[in-house]
This record gives structure tokens, sequence and C-alpha cells, in this order.
């Protein structure tokens, strides 16, 4: 086991984990924020996605080792009572069905709009596809995706 320090959240956290421990279980087990879900366990379903010096990754393929150095923020770091223009339409559009995917699907959302603030429904698409919505919300997704970017610029 090796000690790291790590930036989650603009803040610096120190664990002591194996460094081959994936970042979604330090988050999760060693950090107790759980907004990050476990679903695929291979980075396909994107349950589990965070930031990473702002690019939406998987935190279940990711290692310490792998993050070193680099800003992690989570959906608990994304804004603090939810103010955050994606989480905001996402509840103006009613999103969330079972809501499992939730986090990740919002992640991913918000990270594609700091790089593209005017997407067309097509790059929307794009960008959401990697993530899994087990309940089929994917046309509410788009509209909440759509939204967001019209109330951030």
């Amino acid at each position: 086991m090796s000690t790291y320090q790590i930036n989650v959240n603009g803040k610096q956290e120190s664990v002591e984990v194996a460094s081959d421990t994936p970042v979604l279980w330090v988050l999760r087990d060693h950090l107790n924020l759980v907004g990050t879900k476990f679903g695929c366990g291979i980075g396909q379903c994107g349950a589990c996605t965070i930031h990473v010096d702002g690019i939406a990754m998987r935190s279940c393929g990711l290692t310490l080792e792998m993050i070193s150095g680099k800003a992690i923020r989570t959906i608990e770091g994304l804004s603090e009572y939810g103010e955050h223009p994606v989480q905001q339409a996402w509840k103006e559009i009613d999103v969330p069905q079972c809501g499992y995917c939730q986090a990740g699907q919002i992640m991913t959302a918000s990270a594609f709009l700091e790089q593209n603030p005017t997407p067309s429904t097509e790059e929307i698409k794009n960008a959401m596809h990697g993530n899994i919505c087990r309940c089929g919300t994917y046309n509410r997704i788009y509209k909440a995706v759509e939204k967001a970017a019209k109330d951030m610029n």
C-alpha cells in the first residue's frame, strides 16, 4: 500500500491504497464520494464518469498512478447545491427515471459543454453516445443538454 495525495473537488486528500486501485473505489470507499456509480467496471457504461483536468473520463479504469498531479471533479464537486446549468436543465426537463446513470450523464454533458458551448443536436448525440441509460431516457437527456447549452450562453 502506498499513500497518495490527490486533488478532488478542489481539496487535497490523502489516501492509502494499492497503486492499482481504481479511482472509482478510492472515491467511494475511501473518500465517501458515492455519487460516482459502479456500472459495468470496464469503462463502457459511463456511470462512473468524473472530470480529470476538465475531461470526462471513466473512473473505473483509472488508477491513482494514472491521475497523479491532476485535478479530479466528481458530481459532488460540480456544484454545491445542484445549481450548475446542466443539473438545472436535468430537473426542468425531468430527465431521470431510475436515476442510476444520471451522475455520469451529467458529468459527461458538463465537460462536453465546457469544450463545445454551442453544440448541434448531432454533436450532443455523439458526445453522450458512450453513456448508457437502462431506462432509455435519451431524448430527454439530449433536450436537457440543449437547454443547458442555451442557459450557459
